[in-house]
């Protein structure tokens, strides 16, 4: 197996992000200033040439994968969804105020909103999704590929499986932006670990 170099990349805005909204489930489309941004990062900025596109299968992250890599035609991996935020979804922080359960979960000492997704399954799932797109690659011959997904979902995949190891808010990243890594044979096989390289 060769070194694979994947760019984790980050859907563009939607109006559920613009009004501070916990969107997981929810299937927004990109918002016109979503659109208009991608358009514009795409213009002024050399977004990494690949061999292969992988998308969750949000709609909002299949926008940005046509606006990003036209040519390509996105393969979709389910694992790659956002998490589901249960009685959270679609609320924003100061809406969430009145639930008890809120502030635990948002200071970490519980590990899923009410009628969500546990972030430790949250987890396994995303590296469930990795280990997908590392199979797809080696099957197809791909060195390079850039993975469309969410926020969050690039925050819990680094938090789980990547180093530098960092805390969660630290793989923070804006829409349109996102994270490239190697995927070392040795040591992904041994640890399923990957390292971070840059900043897309």
């Amino acid at each position: 197996m060769k070194t694979l170099k994947i760019h984790l990349i980050r859907h563009g805005l939607t109006d559920g992000n613009l009004s501070g909204q916990y969107i997981g489930k929810t299937d927004l489309p990109l918002s016109p200033v979503g659109v208009n941004e991608l358009k514009r990062l795409k213009d002024e900025t050399d977004y990494p040439k690949v061999d292969r596109v992988y998308s969750s299968p949000m709609l909002r992250c299949r926008q940005t994968a046509n606006i990003l890599y036209p040519s390509k035609e996105a393969v979709l991996i389910d694992n790659m969804r956002e998490i589901d935020f249960g009685v959270f979804e679609g609320k924003t922080a100061n809406e969430l105020e009145v639930y008890k359960e809120y502030a635990d979960w948002a200071a970490g000492r519980i590990t899923a909103a009410p009628g969500g997704e546990d972030n430790t399954d949250f987890a396994k799932r995303l590296c469930l999704g990795l280990n997908e797109i590392v199979r797809d690659m080696m099957a197809n011959g791909a060195e390079h590929s850039a993975v469309i997904m969410h926020g969050g979902a690039i925050m819990m995949l680094l938090t789980a499986c990547a180093v530098p190891r960092k805390s969660m808010v630290e793989w923070t990243c804006s829409a349109g932006s996102g994270y490239s890594i190697l995927v070392t044979p040795s040591l992904y096989h041994s640890s399923g670990i990957v390292e971070v390289i840059d900043y897309v």
